[in-house]
């Protein structure tokens, strides 16, 4: 796992932490972090309350509050990804659902998929 996809991942668990424990986000690299996973875990962190707004609104009966950490925070780095314009939607969503097929579950995967889905195809429309 080379290139962005692991940066993502190094993210996700750097948002996952700071997610569960509160502590600083500079205070969970650990040696030398990737500047993209670095920029992605800031820019996901200044935006929470945004991205969770969002994915509230998206999920059908569920708040962000309410979502395992990991799936909250795969939901919020892809958000992040569909808001700018380096990443195509569909590559953003995919390496979300890949994230929560590997360090999550299955249902999480198809929960994380929809709610992302929900959100591109309204922001179209």
């Amino acid at each position: 796992m080379t290139g962005r996809r692991a940066a993502r991942r190094t993210a996700l668990f750097v948002l996952y932490q700071w997610d569960v424990t509160g502590q600083p986000l500079t205070s969970l690299h650990e040696g030398e972090v990737d500047v993209f996973a670095r920029e992605t875990a800031e820019a996901v962190a200044a935006s929470v309350d945004d991205f969770d707004r969002r994915i509230t609104e998206a999920a059908d009966d569920w708040t962000a509050d309410r979502l395992g950490a990991i799936e909250r925070n795969i939901l919020r780095i892809a958000l992040y990804e569909l808001d700018g314009d380096d990443v195509p939607d569909e590559v953003a969503i995919d390496e979300a659902v890949t994230l929560a097929k590997r360090y999550a579950t299955d249902d999480a995967a198809r929960l994380v998929n929809g709610i992302l889905g929900r959100i591109v195809r309204e922001r179209v429309t």
